[in-house]
């Protein structure tokens, strides 16, 4: 029996006593849910629900829990049922239910832990969004790890989740980035405003290999030759973002280009920006003022109104912004979430304010996450890009694994300060490795249980008495309410310390309870059964491990 069984039982229990008193207060299993005790004397799980109902329905909340645990008991699975304090309820689960818990996982194999909590939620999930004006660098790895683990979590919880990369591939700093690479590949002197390192170099070497001939059309007409030079880097450039994303286990399923938010359409329809404006007005939220166009963002708690066109015609970010917002709900998403970074603190009233305008609930339909700052110890600097520490070389140094794992195990508003050696260590201490370690300890088991003859063609439940089995079991049960958990709450970083605290329930697990028989002793059916636990940990550690992005060895 799972918490999330034992919740439904109780939201039952607690409806027929509210209605037996004449009372019409509703219950869900939200207002009944257990947790795992601290103290294993109290039991295998524990409820507040008495409490949380008692003055409600005018009653003690011990008397209310009394009666709530007198009919748990009487449930199948459920062995005691206690009433603690004030008013907990205290239940102890026996052994045969508990024990099915492993049975259960192996046979969902990777669907344990999903759910449809979330199902009927489409959502947009912006991470990233760098410009494509140089290689990805340290600042963009944490929402890279963050946001597709995000993704993974809010998928395994039901919704119907869009990960998008913004492409900024419009405005000043990619005609900057244009002058630089022209410059480097006609071996002129770089210009002032140009974007600095090697990179731009090795760019302007891959335009003379395959635009020969492009210094006789500069010389010629240089506009032309500096369009067609900026937007051959803009693709290489871009290629290799992707590139370097992928490596790090990072997937998107939609690049969505800038410029296509300043085109107009085949048949005279207006661009997308010229097109939100109208669709702004329409919502009243629209006047001119100082020959420019302004959005009335101040009605929805922004601190200023937006400029969205000046007096000269010219378009500011904002209307990008504005029209892109638009564009994803024509998409059908209901939320759409922003990973941002620390520098974009100013990002949270403008955008929430688009929405507002737009007619979205701004409450429900988007959600601005910033996050902040990560250091890692011992990173040197790129020697391509010169002043910054690029995602490949990080790659190359600690692997996508423990950059991962490490970027994935802290709340997304928490100042980051990693050591690059730790990251590498091959130690208890390193929690990537200690999770790691304990799945490819389930694989040995297998592979020598296998050797001893010992497979899981028996089942007996009611043998896992041990306390560490008991500790092992109520963990593997703990799972899916840690996953939809961490996607209600947009914090996959609960999933990676989950598995740290179900590694340590195996090694303690494995030092205690033996799958392989001793010496001439023959096998039975609680090594059998112990089997069938070893192998539900290691499925619960693979299912874990690849919502954050991480392989699950299968030998370290």
């Amino acid at each position: 029996m799972t918490p999330q069984e034992l919740a439904i039982v109780l939201a039952r229990i607690l409806t027929e006593l509210v209605a037996a008193r004449g009372s019409e207060i509703p219950v869900t299993e939200q207002d009944t849910q257990v947790e795992r005790p601290k103290n294993r004397d109290h039991g295998d799980w524990a409820s507040n629900a008495a409490m949380k109902f008692a003055k409600r329905l005018g009653m003690p909340p011990r008397e209310l829990a009394e009666q709530i645990a007198a009919r748990a008991a009487e449930t199948d699975g459920v062995a005691k049922a206690e009433v603690a304090g004030p008013g907990f309820i205290n239940l102890t689960l026996d052994a045969a239910s508990a024990g099915e818990t492993a049975r259960r996982v192996v046979e969902q194999g990777e669907h344990y832990g999903r759910s449809d909590a979330l199902a009927g939620q489409r959502i947009n999930l912006e991470f990233v969004s760098a410009n494509p004006t140089g290689p990805l660098h340290m600042g963009h790895t944490r929402w890279a790890a963050l946001g597709d683990s995000t993704a993974r979590v809010l998928r395994a919880a039901g919704a119907e989740v869009t990960s998008e990369y913004y492409i900024n591939d419009a405005g000043a700093q990619m005609d900057k980035f244009g002058r630089s690479v022209l410059a480097a590949a006609l071996g002129e002197d770089a210009p002032e405003d140009a974007y600095p390192g090697a990179y731009i170099q090795a760019l302007g070497a891959q335009l003379r290999e395959r635009l020969p001939g492009l210094a006789e059309r500069a010389a010629a007409d240089r506009p032309a030759a500096l369009a067609e030079a900026q937007e051959l880097a803009y693709q290489l450039q871009l290629a290799e973002i992707k590139d370097s994303l992928e490596r790090f286990n990072v997937h998107f399923d939609v690049y969505f280009s800038e410029r296509t938010l300043h085109t107009a359409g085949e048949h005279g329809e207006p661009s997308p920006i010229a097109a939100a404006i109208d669709r702004l007005r329409e919502q009243g939220h629209v006047f001119e003022e100082d020959d420019a166009i302004w959005v009335r963002t101040t009605a929805f708690g922004d601190d200023k109104d937006r400029v969205f066109t000046r007096g000269n015609g010219v378009y500011t970010y904002f209307a990008a912004d504005a029209a892109y917002y638009l564009s994803k709900m024509d998409r059908g998403f209901g939320e759409k979430i922003y990973l941002l970074g620390a520098d974009h603190h100013g990002y949270i009233g403008r955008l929430t304010a688009i929405a507002g305008a737009a007619g979205d609930d701004i409450e429900t339909d988007i959600t601005v996450l910033i996050g902040q700052l990560v250091n890692l110890n011992g990173a040197r600097l790129s020697k391509r890009a010169g002043n910054i520490v690029e995602l490949d070389d990080l790659l190359e140094w600690l692997g996508s694994d423990a950059l991962r794992y490490w970027l994935a195990r802290y709340p997304a508003d928490s100042p980051l300060s990693l050591d690059g050696e730790k990251l590498r260590s091959r130690t208890n201490d390193n929690p990537v490795f200690y999770v790691q370690y304990a799945h490819a300890r389930t694989c040995a088991v297998d592979r020598n249980a296998a050797a001893a003859g010992v497979d899981r063609s028996g089942f007996a439940p009611e043998l896992l008495t041990h306390e560490a089995e008991t500790e092992l079991l109520g963990k593997l049960q703990q799972y899916p309410g840690i996953v939809a958990g961490a996607a209600e709450l947009r914090e996959p970083h609960r999933i990676a310390r989950f598995l740290e605290e179900l590694a340590a329930a195996y090694h303690r697990w494995y030092d205690n309870c033996r799958v392989l028989p001793l010496a001439e002793e023959p096998v039975g059916d609680l090594h059998r059964t112990r089997l069938w636990l070893n192998d539900a940990a290691g499925q619960v550690l693979r299912n874990g491990l690849d919502l954050i992005g991480v392989s699950a060895p299968e030998r370290l």
